[in-house]
């Protein structure tokens, strides 16, 4: 070695013991560092491949470009090499001795323009990345040779910021020519990423999709297979491709992968937004087997094709986070902090765009594609409602594609079923939560032609809520809220006040007893709650009261007695002559009116199985 080219020197830093600041505060995760170094690896041939491109490279052969991940467990090192641009000594006095300086900033500025930078596929703006090396290491070794020079040059530095420049190196073979190599001298705080699986892991979860070929080796590994090696990366992500150029079957296969969900995607949307905001993405539905299942998504950020982190809540709307998908923002920082996201107009932007996608989308499969839409409606019905209660230029623009399920089967849009039922029941919706308790309600109203749509989940019934907020004069009517005017007989006078009477002796506190007209004869009485009250205790439940609102606002229940029936004229009639007899025919059919609403309690049953055996005796 020749001392003459030996140089020593410390860094250049306005700020005391930066290293140990450097080591347990420059990120909050360890494991970043190995993102920064292949990152910069990453940079290094990119720029070489730019500067070929342009003209200034000529006589390279580039075709072999790649990046090496090595590990010796046995020597405590990782290193890392790329066939990039290297540095000369200058740059390498410029870019690593002085922190915070970063080299793809000033390439960008001499090469690129603002229109083009971004499109070089530079990750760039890493400023302190390469110090995230010593999170891991006490020294790190740095070997290059510039493509414009026929020599290497060594740099070393422990994590107390002394360095040492060797510039005539000649022990290179870690170099296949022109490129660099960090070797990581890990510390005893960085033991864990020695281990091959761990370290695999994390090449995984943040280079699984840079542009350049990563190779991972391992030197100690017995009994390696002579097989070729593969890259641990796919250099073409599926996002950065033309949509029509992509198979469906691609898409599925890209979720299956990435996600790790063995169940195919409801569908996905292919993002690729131009200036101003310049990102690309795809985003999935996944499919949701109950609706109890965990809405969490998962929502992958890259910059420039490098990992920055899962679920960034704040580029996705907050009711469309159960979406699986990835989002690559090259103008986004690759270290971003939570209060950029809160701030950031850009982010803000991509927000927007996103939800006019996803609504586009919904209204594209609802227009050209009824049928499937219709088949996908229950898996897809619960994102859609929450993102319509959450956000109403959402709503704004879906609310036309919104399909209400039919009882008997089927489904129609809200103007549909409008437009079927005004000469029955203008502008009211009647509905069913749950198909058998309420079947015999759901029966009356479809012996008379009405339409009963099914809302059994527990969201269906708040997002009705929205709907009578934004549609003028339209009013969604639970089948056992009333009776509908189909159903009534408006030329036959009501009557039987003595069976009024009778009723009115054994029902409930609070339960109304009144006389109508039913066409069904075979129906003696119909038990009714109303709407707005039954909300109400709804509401309350949700809010943890208990018996719901009971008490406080009490429900507003009617028993109707059908003029029609045999058995309530029997009563009726029965009542002056043996008003005990005619109280237990009531009491029955209170009982069973009871239990077309709700389970009967201990003491209505004791007394329901009771007054069962004495009508027994009367036969």
């Amino acid at each position: 070695m020749n001392d003459s080219s030996l140089q020593r020197g410390g860094i250049r830093v306005e700020i005391e013991h930066i290293f140990p600041i450097i080591k347990k505060w420059l990120y909050s995760e360890k494991e970043i560092f190995l993102r920064e170094i292949v990152s910069n690896a990453c940079d290094a041939v990119t720029k070489l491949r730019r500067l070929s491109s342009l003209g200034e490279v000529k006589d390279l052969d580039l075709t072999g470009a790649k990046i090496r991940v090595i590990l010796n467990k046995a020597e405590k090192t990782i290193t890392v090499t790329d066939t990039g641009i290297g540095m000369t000594e200058e740059e390498l006095q410029k870019y690593i001795c002085q922190i915070a300086l970063s080299g793809a900033l000033d390439f960008v500025q001499k090469y690129e323009n603002a229109d083009t930078a971004t499109e070089s596929g530079i990750i760039g703006h890493f400023g302190l990345g390469f110090y995230s090396s010593f999170m891991v290491s006490d020294t790190v070794d740095v070997i290059t040779r510039s493509y414009t020079s026929d020599r290497a040059i060594k740099w070393s530095c422990t994590e107390a910021g002394k360095y040492e420049i060797q510039s005539d190196y000649d022990d290179d073979d870690l170099l296949d020519g022109h490129g660099t190599a960090v070797i990581m001298h890990i510390s005893e705080e960085g033991e864990e990423f020695l281990d091959a699986y761990r370290l695999k892991d994390v090449l995984n979860k943040y280079c699984a999709f840079m542009p350049v070929e990563v190779y991972f080796e391992d030197e100690n590994e017995e009994n390696k297979e002579n097989s070729a090696p593969s890259p641990i990366n796919d250099t073409s992500p599926l996002w950065l491709r033309q949509p029509s150029e992509i198979t469906d079957e691609e898409y599925k296969a890209f979720y299956h992968k990435v996600f790790g969900d063995f169940k195919d995607p409801l569908f996905y949307i292919h993002l690729r937004a131009d200036y101003p905001l310049n990102f690309k993405g795809i985003l999935y539905f996944p499919r949701i087997s109950n609706e109890y299942e965990s809405l969490e998504g998962q929502v992958k950020l890259f910059y420039n094709q490098v990992f920055v982190a899962d679920n960034i809540k704040e580029v996705i709307p907050e009711y469309l986070l159960m979406l699986k998908g990835v989002l690559d923002c090259p103008e986004m920082p690759l270290n971003v902090s939570r209060s950029y996201l809160q701030n950031s107009g850009y982010v803000s932007k991509i927000s927007a765009h996103i939800t006019k996608k996803v609504a586009d989308k919904i209204n594209s499969l609802f227009n050209t594609e009824r049928d499937t839409f219709e088949e996908l409606w229950r898996d897809l019905k619960t994102f859609v409602e929450y993102g319509c209660m959450r956000d109403r230029k959402f709503y704004d623009r879906v609310k036309d594609s919104l399909l209400l399920e039919k009882c008997g089967s089927g489904f129609v849009t809200l103007q549909e079923y409008l437009e079927q039922a005004k000469e029955k029941h203008e502008n009211k919706v009647y509905y069913a939560t749950d198909k058998v308790a309420q079947s015999q309600y759901i029966s009356l109203l479809e012996q008379e032609g009405v339409e009963v749509i099914l809302l059994d989940r527990v969201l269906d019934t708040q997002f009705i809520n929205v709907i009578e907020a934004n549609q003028d004069g339209v009013k969604f009517v639970r089948v056992d809220a009333e009776i509908a005017d189909a159903l009534q007989n408006s030329d036959a006078a009501p009557e039987c006040a003595d069976a009024v009477s009778a009723f009115e002796k054994i029902v409930q506190d609070g339960v109304k007893v009144e006389v109508q007209h039913i066409k069904n004869s075979d129906v003696p009485a119909i038990l009714t709650v109303s709407e707005e009250s039954r909300r109400m205790d709804d509401m309350m439940k949700m809010y943890g009261m208990p018996n719901g609102g009971a008490g406080t606002f009490p429900l507003e229940s009617k028993l109707v007695l059908n003029a029609a029936s045999d058995l309530i004229r029997k009563i009726d009639s029965l009542y002056k002559e043996n008003s005990e007899k005619a109280e237990v025919l009531a009491r029955q059919i209170f009982s069973l009116s009871l239990l077309s609403q709700r389970k009967l309690t201990a003491d209505e049953l004791s007394n329901f199985l009771s007054d069962s055996y004495s009508l027994l005796t009367m036969l």
